[in-house]
């Protein structure tokens, strides 16, 4: 397995298995597969709904937790400090854990502000290893960025052939340039390939769209998931 290192030395599997749009009566059994053929990272969110049902695999597969990179967001119903301390207490009890290997704000909406500034203290007193945030814009990140104390770790943005993040990931190439602490980007990737493409055959343009991505993701594992899987992973 490939790892990052964040920008506090917490090292991130560049690898992970995401629960969005799994069924909660599934969940379980989908991350008990997904553990049984090696994999450690697990991402889901509180918007998901199926919280409960990853803590009870991470619980019921034998694994110690240290074993486990595991990662959740806070909505934005629960946008605000109170709301955000509240919720964050929550799913460590749904999930069945004492800490959380990496916490994001799920969308800049809302109070982000406050939700961030509970994530800090959550950070503080050890109980969340890394703090981000999810599909912030280059606008949204750079505002976070300078308001927070404790600058974000990741920024989880959506990335496939369909929304390939161009500008975005220009945008962040110069600014790091700049002397801005690093960050990374944990591109969520829905690898279905092109359904008119799959009709007409044209599996020329398919990988091109697919190296394309792959190369300016920076991350060999874009094409050959999506070639040889045909799946939707967490990357």
């Amino acid at each position: 397995m490939e790892y990052v290192t964040l920008n506090n030395g917490i090292k991130m599997s560049k690898l992970g298995y995401g629960v969005y749009q799994t069924p909660p009566e599934d969940t379980k059994r989908c991350v008990l597969d997904a553990i049984e053929v090696g994999y450690r990272s697990i991402d889901t969110a509180q918007a998901y709904y199926n919280e409960e049902d990853v803590g009870a695999a991470l619980s019921e597969c034998g694994l110690p937790r240290e074993e486990f990179f595991l990662t959740t967001k806070v909505w934005i119903t629960n946008a605000g400090y109170e709301k955000a301390r509240a919720s964050i207490e929550e799913s460590m009890k749904k999930l069945q854990t004492e800490y959380l290997d990496l916490l994001l704000i799920h969308q800049p909406f809302g109070d982000y502000y406050g939700t961030y500034r509970a994530m800090e203290e959550f950070y503080k007193e050890g109980k969340i290893r890394a703090i981000g945030v999810s599909n912030f814009g280059p606008d949204r990140y750079l505002d976070i960025q300078h308001f927070a104390e404790i600058k974000p770790a990741v920024n989880q943005i959506e990335t496939h052939v369909f929304q390939q993040q161009k500008v975005a990931k220009e945008y962040y190439e110069k600014l790091f340039t700049k002397g801005t602490r690093n960050l990374s980007e944990k591109i969520w990737c829905k690898y279905h390939l092109l359904a008119a493409y799959e009709l007409e055959q044209n599996e020329d343009k398919i990988k091109e769209c697919l190296v394309d991505l792959a190369q300016h993701g920076n991350n060999p594992y874009m094409a050959k998931i999506a070639r040889e899987k045909r799946k939707s992973m967490d990357i």
